[in-house]
């Protein structure tokens, strides 16, 4: 059994705030050793991301991304899907919303390795003890690389602020080499800034309430420019099987 000890204060900080950072020594907490047996493989993993050709197509800018899809069924394990196109709407993303999007998907040893299975089952059980009357979800997971080149900086949500279009987000950082800023930025629905937090370390996590909220992300630089430089999420939405938002 996972061990949620210090689920009601994140609960009640989700409820107050409709977000929440989880600093990496408190998730370790829950996602132990045994848990995240293959976490050098896992983080390696994102060494062999594709570029997300839809975001050069449409800003010129540079991305690397890989996507599954998963439900998760009262009572029953997490199981993945087949793969689909990932879908938002313009309102939530006006750079490249109304697009049906196929990405390459992610590999099955990651999505089937323990490391991703108990992150996911962290966030299903924190979202369930926020909305318990929600039991199943579609989940859907993203492999993100930002890169940031000597000429330009990396944009992690180059979107803007937004909203992902679903009920809650976990955004968990996986590595950061050689780069500074990627502040994380928390604003109410009328724009007001509601709070800001950097994951720094690896496990370092934020959980949001995306239909209370918006976030977004500022653009990361590199420390030195001669040397490669990236920033490694990942990112799991969950969404209640019935809501369309």
């Amino acid at each position: 059994m996972i061990d949620f000890s210090a689920k009601p204060s994140l609960q009640t900080r989700l409820h107050r705030d409709g977000f929440a950072f989880v600093p990496a020594k408190t998730l370790r907490k829950t996602l132990t050793d045994d848990r995240l047996a293959d976490w050098q493989a896992f983080a390696a993993s994102w060494n062999d991301l594709p570029a997300d050709t839809y975001l050069a197509a449409a800003s010129g800018r540079q991305r690397r991304r890989r996507h599954a899809l998963f439900s998760a069924r009262a009572g029953s394990e997490i199981q993945r899907l087949p793969q689909r196109a990932h879908f938002q709407t313009l309102a939530n993303n006006p750079l490249q919303g109304d697009i049906q999007r196929w990405f390459a998907p992610v590999r099955p040893s990651v999505a089937d390795g323990p490391s991703l299975r108990h992150i996911l089952e962290f966030g299903r059980k924190v979202f369930e003890g926020v909305a318990p009357t929600k039991r199943d979800w579609q989940i859907e997971v993203h492999q993100f690389r930002i890169e940031a080149r000597i000429d330009e900086a990396g944009e992690p949500t180059p979107e803007g602020v937004h909203r992902d279009g679903v009920d809650y987000v976990l955004v968990l950082m996986v590595d950061r080499e050689n780069i500074e800023s990627g502040t994380t930025t928390i604003h109410a629905l009328d724009g007001a800034l509601l709070g800001s937090f950097t994951l720094a370390r690896a496990l370092d996590s934020a959980l949001v309430i995306d239909t209370r909220v918006y976030h977004g992300v500022t653009a990361v630089t590199a420390l030195d420019p001669d040397r490669p430089a990236h920033r490694d999420v990942l990112v799991a939405t969950f969404k209640a099987c019935g809501t369309d938002k």
